[in-house]
């Protein structure tokens, strides 16, 4: 079965790269061929949230546009499209439209995100909204004939309009994100954060928990991926740093604690549509964290084995507390998420999820045709 998987970001996006390309070859061992053709390229993804940039952003998104109309001949020549939230980053659904009603051809949505709550974007402001084209996501959905959910919330969702939605959480591959060597003791202990600039107004929102633990703690806070020049915390020591692909396990090897904060009130549902990836990261590599328990890293994890629950700053404070001054209850709750991982998150057994939706929906719309698939 030949699939054609079009994503709006390069491998350097984690979605892309979770979502898609890491099943490349599980997914031939399973006798599908996935091909896959970004929207934008690795070049246009660095630039895309500099403001200062955007007169090469709207000059490159033109060309990646054109580029992609170019994609509907290689969907002529699939058994099934598989779109990553949109084939384009702007404007109305129309390579999908093609692709689905003109061409009559499978297809599968893969949400990770929930892209059908508008927000503001923090770079571009009201004029993202609007180029956004938000309410896409319910065509999407409507048209699709089976959608590949990031978490349950994101499922619920899909089920109510209607579309066959199936649970596939975004993992990684444990044998690439593994603890790092054993019997590595810094000082001071590391609590990091490992993000984007979207999500980086989470990770402040317990600047002020941090500030106070800094007086009765020593440690020191890693930040990857905020996209900002500089971070303070009063009374806390910032290491700052942009995230680099080459680097990416490496950055959760150096961890001691992982923060996965989430407040809800910041872009509103579309906070309960994450899919708790950073906490399924931070157990692959033997790290204990505390999380927000909304969307995705609610359902992820046995909380108070493999990680600690937080929502207001006094259950943030005594959670990080109870952590940094118990070096053996870090070490079980590491070795507990690793072993977690494991048993709940293989590569292997999404692989057999994602190969069985691809095909359904394939069967799908045959049964509509009336005709047999043969793969």
């Amino acid at each position: 079965m030949k699939v054609l998987a079009l994503a709006s970001y390069p491998v350097e996006a984690a979605a892309t790269r979770f979502r898609l390309q890491q099943f490349v070859e599980p997914l031939a061992a399973r006798g599908v061929t996935l091909s896959i053709h970004s929207f934008l390229d690795s070049q246009q993804f660095k630039q895309l949230y500099r403001q200062k940039s955007w007169p090469r952003t709207a000059m490159g998104l033109s060309k990646s546009s054109v580029r992609r109309l170019r994609d509907l001949d290689a969907a002529r020549q699939a058994d099934v499209i598989l779109i990553q939230r949109e084939a384009m980053m702007f404007g109305p659904p129309v390579i999908e439209w093609l692709g689905a009603r003109v061409m009559k051809k499978p297809m599968v949505l893969d949400l990770d995100d929930a892209t059908y709550v508008s927000y503001t974007s923090p770079t571009y402001g009201g004029l993202g909204s609007v180029l956004k084209w938000f309410s896409k996501t319910d065509d999407l959905i409507r048209w699709a004939d089976v959608v590949t959910c990031g978490n349950r919330g994101i499922a619920e969702y899909v089920s109510s309009k209607g579309t066959a939605a199936r649970v596939i959480p975004t993992v990684v591959d444990t044998d690439v994100f593994r603890p790092g060597p054993e019997g590595v003791n810094r000082n001071p202990l590391v609590l990091g954060w490992i993000g984007t600039h979207s999500t980086f107004p989470y990770l402040e929102s317990i600047f002020p928990v941090l500030s106070e633990l800094a007086g009765r703690h020593k440690f020191r806070l890693k930040v990857v991926g905020a996209g900002k020049e500089s971070i303070s915390v009063p009374g806390v020591e910032v290491e700052n740093s942009a995230w680099e692909i080459d680097r990416d396990v490496e950055d959760f090897q150096s961890i001691d604690i992982g923060l996965y904060p989430i407040d809800a009130s910041l872009y509103s549902g579309w906070a309960s549509g994450k899919s708790g990836f950073k906490a399924v990261q931070y157990m692959a590599v033997g790290v204990p964290y505390v999380a927000t328990p909304v969307g995705g890293s609610a359902e992820i994890g046995e909380e108070g084995t493999t990680h600690l629950f937080a929502t207001t700053n006094e259950e943030w404070r005594q959670a990080l507390h109870d952590l940094l001054a118990d070096a053996d209850r870090r070490q079980q709750m590491g070795s507990a998420g690793r072993r977690h991982v494991i048993e709940h998150y293989g590569l292997e057994a999404q692989a057999d999820k994602l190969a069985s939706a691809l095909l359904e929906a394939a069967e799908r719309k045959n049964l509509e045709r009336g005709t047999a698939f043969r793969s």
